[in-house]
């Protein structure tokens, strides 16, 4: 049963929409009518309340992180338990069944999950999500850059197993992107800053 619980503990921690909730909470209309549709921060920055959209940010964040350190208590190996709940989380954000499974691009909860792994994970995700921002000003393309570093990262850890998670999660990260992939290839893309950028 552990294993289960800690799928089913990442999954419902990953899919509270925090953006949609706060955004609503806030007065702002219905984030999923505004900009993208996405319920992430970047979208959330979209309403102009800039207070809301760095608190979306932090509490998808806080979710991936809670959801794997929590997932131990649970018993079983921890381990696998961490790796279970994290695939639950980030699938959870991706596709919350409150909202008929349409959710985030889930950038913000692997950074979460990153974080719940080491600082080592952190640090490869954060260094190359702002570093491809600050160079190309694409949010997608920081996101989409930081989630394939994290498999190349556990790699060089020698961390096999965590190494094919994260191969996983940043194959979803690709899929969860391919509008913005699109819109990069032909030059189309909004930078951030811009009122479209998905």
């Amino acid at each position: 049963m552990a294993p289960a619980l800690a799928l089913l503990l990442g999954y419902l921690f990953g899919s509270v929409p925090f953006g949609l909730l706060l955004t609503r909470a806030a007065g702002a209309g219905d984030l999923r009518a505004i900009g993208s549709g996405n319920i992430g921060a970047t979208n959330v920055l979209r309403t102009g309340r800039k207070s809301l959209a760095a608190a979306t940010l932090l509490l998808d964040v806080a979710k991936g992180f809670l959801a794997v350190t929590l997932a131990p208590r649970l018993g079983g190996d921890p381990e696998q338990m961490m790796r279970l709940a994290a695939l639950g989380a980030f699938v959870g954000h991706c596709y919350p069944v409150w909202l008929a499974f349409r959710g985030g691009k889930g950038v913000a909860t692997l950074l979460g999950i990153a974080l719940a792994f080491g600082w080592t994970y952190l640090l490869v995700f954060a260094l190359v999500w702002l570093g491809m921002v600050a160079l190309f000003r694409y949010s997608s393309l920081g996101g989409l850059s930081a989630a394939l570093a994290l498999p190349v990262a556990a790699f060089w850890r020698g961390e096999v197993v965590l190494m094919f998670l994260f191969a996983a999660v940043a194959l979803l990260v690709t899929w969860k992107h391919r509008s913005n992939i699109g819109r990069l290839v032909r030059g189309e893309e909004p930078k951030v800053g811009g009122s479209k950028n998905g």
